[in-house]
């Protein structure tokens, strides 16, 4: 049976008003947000098809997934599992989660939100770390965090369609779908708050892929061709040379690897 992951930008928070508000750390959502969250239940056509909810440790992406999909948090319906794989690109505050012991503290019923995965130190983002904004550890994470949905699929296959719903975040979503298309440097992604895409989860060439559904990209671009493949190598490589020139640790991503 195939697995999708249905990925979701998280809804409005409080660094996404203004710069300066990058400095606040793991911040909540607006009451936009909030709006939005409620929008995107009312919108998301696949609730009943829900097998998984998986957010990235973040207040903001793990409220968005509560309330945006808090109808299905119940006795015979999945809790929310924190993946740290799928944190935000930097090492700003606002882009820098908990640590554990003040997540487990907002979050303590773990029939609800699920935090086994989040272990000591997976808020560092120093260069020795390995969710260093790095390009190279930015795409080796986006990897695992595809291997890890695989996985999870195949763990659940014998119980029919797996249908995913992950939470996570602007900048990171470009490296976890390998798609750049539409990237604004200026807000560091193409997603806007509580958008979300639909993705069946593909071996390549023994690598695992993400490849949108075809309901899901006409859905958000009709009837216009996507980028050909040597337009996204060039913007992979481009965006992979901003994030080395706004964070610098590490070498840039090679443009032809």
């Amino acid at each position: 049976m195939p697995t999708y992951v249905h990925l979701v930008r998280h809804a409005q928070g409080y660094h996404n008003l203004c710069q300066e508000n990058h400095a606040l750390p793991d911040p909540d959502l607006t009451d936009l947000g909030k709006r939005q969250c409620e929008e995107l239940y009312q919108s998301f056509p696949y609730h009943d098809k829900i097998t998984h909810l998986v957010a990235s440790p973040l207040r903001r992406t793990i409220y968005t997934c509560l309330l945006s999909f808090n109808p299905d948090i119940a006795p015979d319906k999945p809790r929310v599992i924190t993946l740290p794989d799928i944190q935000e690109v930097s090492p700003f505050p606002c882009d820098t989660g908990s640590e554990p012991a003040k997540l487990l503290d907002d979050f303590p019923d773990d029939k609800v939100v699920d935090l086994g995965l989040v272990k000591e130190g997976w808020n560092d983002k120093g260069p020795g770390s390995e969710y260093a904004p790095e390009p190279r550890k930015l795409f080796e994470r986006a990897r695992r965090a595809r291997e890890w949905f695989r996985d999870l699929g195949r763990d659940h296959a014998g119980e029919g369609e797996v249908n995913i719903v992950a939470v996570t975040h602007g900048g990171f979503l470009h490296f976890l779908t390998e798609d750049f298309e539409g990237v604004d440097y200026g807000r560091g992604t193409g997603w806007g708050n509580t958008e979300w895409r639909s993705y069946e989860v593909v071996e390549e060439n023994g690598e695992v892929r993400l490849r949108e559904t075809g309901e899901s990209a006409r859905r958000r671009r009709g009837s216009k061709e996507g980028l050909t493949e040597t337009e996204q190598m060039e913007l992979r490589a481009a965006f992979a040379g901003a994030v080395e020139r706004e964070f610098g640790m590490g070498e840039a991503i090679e443009e032809e690897e």
